[in-house]
């Protein structure tokens, strides 16, 4: 059976441990990944210590350079990224390249670090006295993903850290491995140095002693809220930098005046798609008014329409579960939400066959206080709440403890621009369904989807990977040097 081992210091290295490793539209175990313990972190972190000292050193042009080729290089395999996410995870092959393609934009913006890194000067700030800043890197940085997106949510993280002279640990989720490595050869295709880039193969033990290891300065993090609040806690304890995003419960509120045929297939889109296994996925649809009925029929029709099989077959549009346990826990919350008194309108519990799967559910009715609205399911659920006006939806978000993102569908301005300046959400879509921002801006929640002052990739993504220096300098004429400087606290001149 295909093991799969860690890649550090530019080599293939073993493990004493191992986890099955699963294609979910199958159920059968494909291959063995090496779970890292103590000895392998050290290994890593200290691969990426030695390297990070020459690293640092690099040009930034050099810099540029790598980050150019990677970026060809992962165009180049696209479609080899895409097959390997598709037989680990399930996600259908349209979507997973469309992973690879959002994770290579970040990978362009990294390209344009010899501008992102400038500094500034400031001229004769006193008599004879100039003053200037410039950024430097951390030193070794960590990362620990998600299943759900094995290359895009990596590629948030390094791309950007390597190219302001750190070097990097991964530690991909153990159910979706491949991906990871096969980034690390195209970096060292690109040019990367050994050590710089290394993947660090483990469970929560392993990232919990990359997390505490001493020699790892930063620490990203992408996950459930609960997770993400002790990672947070860990690593700031230890004195580490850190940014955690957590989960969401991402709403669309839908106006009476919109395109309720565009919002349905909008909607329909960003609730199913991936089975529901994404952070920035809609699980709650909030519809106003008169919108309700013909929206509630459109989104059923839709529901039913979905071609659900296995990912890698043209003619499925949703994938698998990632795991027989995420299927009987999404089942179970849909069992729960008819319990609690929601209307299941679509049930997808009956599918047959091998396989994790589960179709889309749609559940009506549901209110605040379902454990179906107040929960995360992370599956393909979508619930659907009714308000009167604009303000109760509003204050409906607003009252969720998550702040991931959220979509207003309207053909009004006025309202468009009243619910982008009230929610408080992180990203906000105006007839877009998912707002997951271009890589030139920065992605993160708020409330309980953040734990961290900085989001990730974008300009708060260098900030994140470089700490600033600020320098004051006098270079004084000989006859002025042998002047004795006064006792008083100094000040312009």
């Amino acid at each position: 059976m295909r093991s799969i081992q860690h890649r550090i210091g530019g080599l293939a290295v073993g493990g004493s441990v191992a986890a099955p490793v699963h294609d979910p539209a199958t159920g059968r175990q494909t291959a063995e990944v090496v779970l890292g313990r103590r000895a392998e972190v050290d290994a890593a972190v200290g691969a990426a210590v030695r390297a990070f000292e020459s690293w640092r050193e690099v040009s930034l042009t050099r810099r540029a350079r790598i980050m150019f080729a990677l970026r060809d290089l992962l165009e180049r395999h696209e479609d080899e990224l895409a097959r390997l996410i598709t037989a680990e995870h399930g996600k259908v092959l349209d979507d997973a390249r469309g992973e690879v393609v959002r994770g290579r934009e970040v990978v362009e913006f990294a390209c344009g670090i010899p501008q992102l890194l400038k500094g500034e000067y400031s001229d004769q700030v006193s008599t004879g006295v100039d003053a200037f800043s410039f950024r430097e890197p951390l030193g070794v940085c960590a990362g620990i993903v998600p299943f759900n997106f094995p290359v895009m949510v990596p590629l948030w993280m390094h791309p950007i850290a390597i190219a302001c002279g750190n070097a990097f640990v991964l530690k991909p989720s153990e159910r979706v491995p491949s991906a990871s490595n096969l980034v690390a050869e195209l970096y060292a295709e690109a040019g990367l140095p050994d050590g710089v880039f290394n993947v660090l193969h483990g469970d929560a033990e392993t990232a919990g002693a990359l997390i505490a290891h001493p020699g790892v300065a930063a620490v990203s993090f992408v996950g459930s809220t609960p997770v993400a609040r002790r990672v947070h806690e860990a690593a700031s304890t230890a004195g580490k930098r850190v940014q955690a995003l957590g989960g969401a419960k991402n709403h669309a509120v839908v106006l009476p005046d919109a395109d309720l045929d565009l919002a349905a297939d909008q909607i329909t889109s960003a609730a199913y798609g991936s089975a529901g296994q994404r952070c920035m996925a809609i699980s709650v649809t909030v519809a106003v008014g008169d919108a309700a009925d013909p929206l509630l029929d459109r989104l059923a029709d839709r529901a039913r329409a979905i071609k659900v099989g296995p990912g890698a077959d043209p003619a499925s549009e949703m994938g698998p579960l990632i795991s027989e346990a995420a299927r009987e826990r999404v089942g179970g919350h849909v069992e729960g939400a008819a319990r609690a008194g929601a209307e299941l309108v679509v049930d997808g519990r009956d599918l047959s066959g091998p396989g994790f799967f589960l179709g889309p559910c749609l559940l009506d009715g549901v209110t605040t206080d379902m454990a179906a609205y107040e929960q995360e399911i992370f599956g393909p659920v979508l619930a659907v709440l009714r308000a009167e006006t604009l303000d109760e939806a509003i204050a409906l978000v607003n009252a969720n403890p998550y702040g991931n993102g959220t979509a207003i569908f309207t053909a009004s301005g006025a309202a468009a621009r009243r619910f982008q300046r009230s929610v408080h959400v992180g990203m906000i879509g105006v007839n877009v369904p998912v707002p997951v921002p271009m890589a030139f801006y920065s992605f993160g929640g708020w409330k309980a989807s953040l734990f961290g002052d900085t989001h990730v990739h974008g300009a708060e993504g260098v900030r994140f990977y470089t700490r600033a220096k600020a320098v004051t300098s006098r270079w004084p004429e000989p006859a002025a040097a042998s002047e004795a400087p006064g006792m008083a606290f100094p000040t312009a001149q």
